[in-house]
C-alpha cells in the first residue's frame, strides 16, 4: 500500500469516527440515563443511524450497504462506545450485525431483497437466536428442533438471552434439523424466522447491566417457517455460526476498548477539578499512577485491536487469527474491567452513583466478558487454534 494510499485511508478513517463521535454525544450520551430507567430507547434511533449510513457499514451495497474493510469497523464500535457511553444501546442497535450476517452470506437471492433493505434502512430489526436454557458455549448441545413438514419446517424449543428479542422483527436462530434425539454438531441448521409467527412467544429478562436494550426469553410452540428461509444447507448450522462468531468477537473486542476509554475520559476530568488535601487529585502521585495503568492497557489493546484488523483486510483469517481473535476478546474486556474498576475508585462516593459514565460500565462489563464466547471458552478455543 502505497503512502498516498495510507494517508487516503487515514483520512476516511478519521472522518468516520468523527461521525460517529458526534453521533454518539448528540443523540446518545444525553439520554442514556433516561433510557435506561425506562428500561429501552427510541424505536427512531434506528433510522437515524441509519441515515448516517452507520447500520450499513460492511453490507453490499445492492441491499443499501456500504462495504468496509475491518480497519474502517474499529470507529463504529470504538468511538459509538467511548462517547456513547452506553452498552444497552450498542447492543440492541446493532444487534443486526450478528443477526444478518448469515443471511448475507447463505440466504437466497430473494429472501435477501426481502429482508436486508429495511433492517440496513432501521424500518426492521434483526437478532441472533443461539443460547438456549440448557446450555450456551456449548452450541453442539441445543435442543431446538425444526422438523421438516411439506414446504415448512416446525419448530419447537426455547432460546433466552437473546438481544433484542423482544422488538425483533427477523430471528436468526440455530435449530436442531438431523433425525430425532440426534446430538452433536452434525444436526445443527440455521433457520430465519419471521417474529411475527404464530406459536412464537417472548417474554422480557431483567439485568444486571445493559438495561435499555431487550433482551428476551423466546418460545416455539410448533412456530411454522417456510422452507425458503433455511440458510445454507441442512446440517451447515455450526460451521455458519463458528464463522459468526469471529465478527462478533472483533466487535466485542474494539468496543471494550471504547468502552475503557470512555471510564479513562471521565476518571481524568474527575481527577482534575476535585480537590483533596490542598491539591487537585490528579497532582496525587497515586492517582497519576491509576491512570497511567489504565492507559497501559488501553494503548495495548488498541494496537492489538489494529493489527487484527490489518491482518483481515490482508486475507490472513485461519486458525492463528480466529486464536488472536479469542485472546485479544479477553484482553480488551479485562482492559474494560480493569478501567471500569479505577475510574470508579478514582471517583469515589460519585462513582458509586447512578448518573455517571464509570458507574454504567462497571455494571455492564461482565456481560462483555461472557458474551459471544466466555474467558475460559475463548482460552479453550485459542490454545486449540494454537495447536498448543
Amino acid at each position: 500500500m502505497s503512502a498516498t494510499t495510507l494517508q487516503l485511508h487515514d483520512a476516511e478513517r478519521e472522518a468516520l469516527t468523527d461521525t460517529i463521535t458526534r453521533f454518539a454525544r448528540s443523540e446518545i450520551a444525553p439520554h442514556a440515563d433516561a433510557w435506561d430507567s425506562a428500561g429501552e430507547f427510541p424505536r427512531q434511533l434506528y433510522r437515524r443511524a441509519a441515515e448516517l449510513g452507520l447500520l450499513g457499514l460492511g453490507y453490499p451495497e445492492e441491499y443499501g450497504g456500504t462495504p468496509v474493510s475491518y480497519a474502517m469497523r474499529v470507529p463504529l464500535w470504538r468511538a459509538l462506545s467511548r462517547h456513547g457511553a452506553s452498552g444497552g444501546v450498542l447492543a440492541s442497535l446493532f444487534s443486526h450485525n450478528i443477526g444478518l450476517p448469515p443471511v448475507v452470506n447463505f440466504a437466497s437471492a430473494a429472501v435477501r431483497a426481502e429482508v436486508i433493505p429495511p433492517v440496513l434502512a432501521g424500518e426492521q430489526i434483526a437478532a441472533l437466536a443461539i443460547t438456549e436454557p440448557g446450555g450456551g458455549s456449548d452450541v453442539a448441545r441445543l435442543a431446538t428442533t425444526a422438523r421438516r413438514d411439506g414446504d415448512d419446517y416446525i419448530v419447537n424449543g426455547e432460546k433466552v438471552f437473546i438481544t433484542s428479542g423482544m422488538r425483533a422483527d427477523w430471528i436468526t436462530a440455530a435449530v436442531r434439523t438431523g433425525e430425532p434425539g440426534s446430538k452433536g454438531a452434525g444436526g445443527i441448521s440455521m433457520l430465519l424466522i419471521p417474529a411475527g409467527s404464530a406459536g412464537l412467544s417472548r417474554s422480557p429478562l431483567a439485568k444486571m447491566g445493559w438495561l435499555c436494550s431487550d433482551t428476551a426469553h423466546l418460545r416455539f410452540d410448533n412456530v411454522r417457517v417456510p422452507a425458503r428461509y433455511l440458510l445454507g444447507e441442512e446440517g451447515q448450522g455450526f460451521r455458519i455460526i463458528m464463522g459468526n462468531f469471529n465478527g462478533e468477537r472483533f466487535g466485542l473486542a474494539a468496543s471494550a476498548l471504547g468502552f475503557a476509554e470512555a471510564c479513562f475520559d471521565e476518571a481524568l476530568a474527575w481527577a482534575r477539578q476535585r480537590r483533596a488535601f490542598g491539591a487537585a487529585l490528579v497532582e496525587h502521585q497515586v492517582i497519576r499512577h491509576k491512570l497511567a495503568d489504565m492507559q497501559m492497557r488501553i494503548q495495548s489493546t488498541a494496537a492489538w485491536v489494529d493489527a487484527i484488523a490489518a491482518r483481515a483486510d490482508a486475507g490472513d483469517t485461519g486458525p492463528d487469527w480466529v486464536a488472536q481473535i479469542c485472546l485479544l476478546k479477553n484482553h480488551a474486556t479485562q482492559t474494560m474491567q480493569f478501567c471500569a474498576d479505577q475510574a470508579v475508585q478514582i471517583l469515589g462516593g460519585m462513582g458509586f452513583m447512578r448518573g455517571t459514565v464509570s458507574e454504567r460500565i462497571y455494571r455492564e462489563v461482565k456481560v462483555m466478558m461472557i458474551g459471544g464466547g466466555a474467558e475460559e471458552i475463548m482460552k479453550d478455543l485459542a490454545v486449540r487454534q494454537l495447536g498448543l
